[in-house]
């Protein structure tokens, strides 16, 4: 008992150790690296409440810093985004809307700092998600999907849009502006190219291309592909499997609609 004691508390004593150890890389004009000393220590550093937290499905309390002031920044340029990346693979993006949109009424985002004093809880599947985590208050009022709340982040940079980057994922210009295939694209690329690629287009390497060498609408009955991307344990399963489910409050039934019009789309169109 007393060995599991020691070794409990060494591995605690790692964690904490290592997560000071870690810095955040913030290139938005000019490139700079902070530890999570040097964020704690900032005059906007406070304890906000998270309710309804995306990762924890409950209320958490975290120290953290406004990222529009940590940014330093008031616009993004024309044709750009904001790209989050985590040391996991996953890669996600801020649109300019997003970021700084109507400033009476819109969702704040906050970079929450794990303290070596009070490590976050362990998360199934993904375990310590510190040092840096992305948490939104108010996150309905602009929008923010389920897939903007990363967690291990260590880079925030401006880049071009993945549509500007990435011609490859794009909807014929022949496709109707109503047409489902166009919001399907859209959810696509804030829900799903956060952990895949298409057509070889993407940043994150989590899990595989959608498209190549086939699209799941190629080997997936219409209500198994469903099924999976609701709730991916009840048609496969294995140990290590990373793929989460994506109930109706992270897509809606129109939505998900969409994407899969998307893929059936894209699955004649491998680039």
């Amino acid at each position: 008992m007393m060995f599991k004691r020691a070794l409990a508390l060494a591995s605690l004593m790692l964690a904490c150790a290592s997560s000071m150890a870690a810095s955040l890389t913030i290139n938005v004009g000019g490139e700079r690296s902070l530890t999570a000393d040097q964020l704690l220590a900032r005059p906007d550093a406070a304890i906000i409440r998270v309710p309804n937290d995306v990762t924890f499905h409950r209320s958490m309390t975290y120290r953290a810093v406004p990222l529009r002031a940590l940014l330093g920044i008031t616009e993004l340029p024309a044709g750009k985004e904001l790209q989050v990346t985590a040391t996991d693979g996953f890669v996600t993006h801020f649109s300019a809307k997003l970021l700084f949109g109507d400033a009476k009424k819109r969702a704040e985002p906050w970079l929450a700092i794990e303290p070596a004093d009070d490590p976050w809880p362990q998360v199934p599947g993904s375990g310590d998600v510190g040092p840096f985590y992305v948490v939104w208050i108010d996150p309905a009022a602009s929008g923010v999907t389920s897939e903007q709340w990363p967690f291990k982040v260590d880079a925030i940079r401006i880049a071009p849009t993945l549509a500007a980057r990435f011609p490859q994922i794009a909807v014929d210009k022949s496709v109707p502006a109503n047409s489902p295939i166009r919001r399907g694209m859209t959810v696509f690329t804030t829900q799903c190219m956060v952990c895949h690629k298409l057509n070889g287009a993407g940043d994150a390497s989590v899990g595989p291309d959608l498209n190549r060498p086939h699209n799941p609408t190629e080997y997936f009955q219409p209500w198994a592909l469903k099924g999976y991307i609701r709730d991916p344990k009840s048609i496969r399963a294995w140990a290590d499997m990373k793929m989460p489910g994506f109930d109706k409050n992270a897509i809606s039934d129109s939505d998900l609609d969409a994407v899969i019009a998307y893929l059936g789309y894209m699955a004649k169109r491998k680039k």
